[in-house]
């Protein structure tokens, strides 16, 4: 009965997150919001909104090891899976723009988050504190306030914003799509947690290893969703942003309302478990040439992912 729950509760996931974004999509072109912004912002923190439910309920039951390790294999899999399956579908175009900032970024809080993990900063007991949380929060600021202001310095061109006006999207039928979309996806969440831990209880496996692999790639199909779909209509900016974007969500905002519901301790996720993250996180920079992630490119970071799930297994 529980594999049904799951399944139900990941198909539920599925849809209503694609509900969520398309409403917020709606309403962002509405009030003449750019693409850049659609993609980069509106789009990557859409698609992880069910990181943001799945990690604050593990965080509100005390299953700290959820909360974390969702976001921590969750940002793996978005680059070495999606962006990897993304990038063998369609070579992904990585501008200058973004190797300059969205994905030093998101180095950067993948390197914070490994100090806050691990006490560098503070030496106490709780491993991500409510102090901690904020500093996560503050980053995120930082995040939106750039984002914004890079996106309105560059203006946005008349004929998108022809296109945007023409004909405008139903407020009312967005706002109902993000509505339906959020309340499905708060309680489908809420199942899928309760389903996949009573399994992993059921096998014996760790909270720990579950969350990072069975939940985490769960959570993050609304973005490999988004990708493929992206790839395939050749929209492959929006594919890189929304995956960048969605990581820095994952660390900056999700674990920073999580440390406010509960200061995160303890917790079985390792070193290496935070190392492969920010090593993930830096291969886009690493392996794009010419302006762009090849399929070669993609084959290597899919390849990383299965050596790192072959290291999961072999460590249970």
């Amino acid at each position: 009965m529980e594999y049904i729950i799951l399944l139900i509760a990941l198909i539920a996931i599925i849809w209503s997150a694609d509900t969520l974004v398309a409403g917020a999509v709606d309403i962002a072109r509405r009030y003449h919001v750019s693409d850049f912004v659609i993609g980069a912002v509106i789009v990557g923190i859409g698609t992880s909104c069910p990181e943001l439910f799945v990690s604050s309920l593990g965080a509100w039951n005390g299953q700290v090891d959820v909360a974390i390790g969702n976001i921590v294999g969750s940002n793996i899999f978005n680059v070495l899976f999606i962006l990897g399956i993304t990038a063998l579908v369609m070579p992904v175009e990585a501008p200058k723009e973004n190797r300059r900032f969205e994905l030093p970024f998101c180095i950067g809080v993948s390197v914070v988050l490994l100090l806050l993990a691990f006490n560098f900063f503070n030496g106490t007991e709780a491993l991500i504190g409510r102090i901690d949380g904020l500093v996560l929060l503050a980053l995120f600021a930082t995040f939106m306030y750039i984002s914004f202001r890079r996106d309105r310095s560059k203006g946005v061109g008349q004929k998108e914003m022809q296109t945007i006006d023409a004909p405008k999207p139903n407020l009312w039928v967005a706002v109902v799509k993000v509505v339906v979309g959020l309340g499905v996806l708060v309680t489908s969440c809420h199942y899928f947690v309760e389903s996949a831990i009573s399994i992993a209880e059921e096998w014996g496996v760790s909270e720990a290893f579950i969350s990072i692999t069975l939940i985490a790639c769960g959570t993050s199909l609304p973005e490999l969703a988004a990708s493929v779909a992206a790839a395939l209509k050749k929209n492959t900016q929006l594919a890189l942003g929304n995956i960048i974007g969605s990581n820095i969500f994952n660390i900056t905002f999700i674990l920073g309302v999580c440390s406010q519901i509960s200061p995160l301790t303890g917790g079985g996720i390792t070193f290496v478990d935070y190392v492969v993250m920010i090593v993930a996180s830096i291969m886009p920079l690493v392996l794009v040439r010419k302006g762009r992630l090849s399929r070669v490119a993609g084959a290597v970071m899919f390849a990383m992912f299965v050596a790192y799930n072959a290291y999961l297994i072999y460590n249970i």
